[in-house]
């Protein structure tokens, strides 16, 4: 079971994952989540930088769809000026949203990936869809009540994985 927290691949930053790269792996699609993934927890919009990730996204003709467990307002707000579909209050890591955003993208799971910033949402859930998922860094080190709770459950996942030598990496 400990497996399904795993991520096939883990990088820095989202910034990290190139459309290039993607279309190399034959992506055609992203997952992706927000709060700590593409911009920190408490900052309402999207960053130049991410601004320009998701238009060379669009550029190399690849969907993205954002799901966040946050309600309509923070993801809308986030979301719509980049033009990015979006799935709110998603439950995560309950599949229904995964599977809901691949179906709105019209595209099959095996051209999609997953990346977020958490074992116990994004990853588990990303898994449990049967996608390729990538686990990146959070953005800040600071976190709402419940993905504190998370996180401490998941700092323990990590060194268990670190000691089996599941796991090279750093967080």
């Amino acid at each position: 079971m400990l497996k399904k927290f795993l991520p096939n691949e883990h990088v820095k930053s989202v910034l990290d994952i190139t459309p290039a790269k993607l279309k190399e792996m034959g992506i055609k699609g992203v997952i992706t989540d927000l709060d700590n993934t593409l911009v920190a927890w408490n900052v309402k919009d999207a960053t130049p930088e991410i601004i320009n990730w998701f238009k060379e996204m669009k550029k190399y003709e690849i969907k993205v769809t954002i799901i966040s467990n946050n309600d309509q307002e923070r993801v809308s707000v986030f979301s719509e000026p980049l033009e990015a579909p979006y799935v709110y209050s998603a439950r995560k890591p309950l599949i229904h949203a995964f599977k809901r955003a691949a179906k709105e993208m019209n595209l099959a799971k095996e051209d999609i990936v997953v990346i977020g910033d958490q074992l116990m949402t994004d990853v588990l859930g990303g898994n449990f869809a049967g996608f390729h998922t990538i686990l990146v860094v959070p953005i800040v080190k600071t976190d709402g009540k419940i993905t504190r709770l998370n996180r401490m459950m998941e700092r323990r996942i990590l060194n268990w994985m670190r000691k089996k030598g599941m796991i090279t990496w750093e967080d």
